[in-house]
């Protein structure tokens, strides 16, 4: 990992590539200039910003660190409307797609981002050459934790004893918005019980899926043009602003998902390895999921 001061020009081009190459053009266009903007204009944006960015580090020497983040933006931005847009309206898609059943269109769901998290592997693959230097492995799971005073960490602590506060804590909090902003029935929660093995196993899939394709690749990539520092930053914000319309959403999602981004990724850097961060996202995902499969019991989805 390079540890040197990054030019300032490389930081700058970078940061603009992640805001803009992000869903942000798509949340000012339809959020507050009410214009709809569809998967074809958001591929056509920000393949855009990247094409001028590829452009720039064939004139700029600076800017040739960055070709690797622009590479695999290029890939993920084909790759998702690929996916979302042509694979998925094949007839057997739409017909699970399009079931009722939790069990049903949420794995389905899942088969489809796993399709692109698969692309993300073996375009790392050509880029890092190793699954370790994208943090596909297990990693130290017992390795310390640097300081983070605003949250009380202190030195020698270890991510063994801080990931399963983090995991609680985190946990509460997910478990507490859902509650405050669904409030189910009871009844019906018991009923979402049969779900539990497809939330497990979509919850599962799903942090996987989230922590390579938005965290681990993109972390790897920008380490050693930017520093480890703005990497996480700009993995952070990146993530943070593609949950605008998730859930948690709005703005509270986007604040939440941005913490939420910079410690997992954090816990990469200092591990090696995508066991907490997946970990950690995972719990998140069940009571997310858990909600879902709820509200697939009501009348209408409500």
């Amino acid at each position: 990992m390079n540890t040197s001061q990054p030019a300032k020009s490389t930081l700058i081009v970078a940061w603009v590539v992640v805001i803009l190459a992000s869903t942000l053009p798509r949340v000012i266009l339809q959020e507050i200039f009410k214009q709809t903007v569809t998967p074809e204009m958001q591929a056509v944006m920000s393949l855009s910003v990247i094409i001028v960015a590829l452009l720039a580090t064939l004139i700029w020497k600076s800017l040739r660190g960055l070709r690797p983040l622009l590479a695999l933006f290029v890939v993920l931005i084909v790759s998702q409307w690929l996916v979302y847009n042509r694979i998925d309206q094949l007839p057997i898609f739409q017909a699970w797609l399009t079931d009722p059943s939790f069990n049903v269109y949420m794995l389905a769901e899942q088969l489809l981002n796993l399709l692109v998290t698969l692309t993300i592997i073996a375009a790392l693959f050509l880029i890092k050459k190793k699954r370790s230097a994208f943090y596909l492995q297990v990693g130290d799971t017992a390795a310390p934790v640097a300081p983070i005073r605003w949250l009380g960490v202190g030195p020698g602590m270890s991510w063994k004893k801080f990931g399963l506060w983090a995991t609680f804590f985190i946990s509460l909090g997910t478990l507490a918005f859902l509650v405050i902003a669904g409030r189910p029935p009871l009844d019906i929660a018991l009923r979402a019980l049969p779900f539990l093995p497809a939330i497990l196993f979509a919850a599962a899939l799903n942090a996987f899926n989230e922590e390579v394709t938005y965290k681990a690749s993109f972390l790897s990539v920008l380490e050693s043009p930017v520093g480890p520092q703005q990497a996480l930053y700009m993995v952070a914000a990146f993530f943070g602003i593609g949950h605008f319309y998730g859930v948690p959403y709005g703005v509270m999602g986007v604040l939440l998902a941005t913490f939420l981004g910079w410690l997992l990724a954090r816990s990469m850097q200092e591990t090696r390895g995508l066991f907490w961060a997946w970990f950690i996202h995972f719990w998140q995902d069940v009571w997310i999921f858990s909600f879902l499969a709820i509200g697939s019991i009501i009348p209408g989805g409500g």
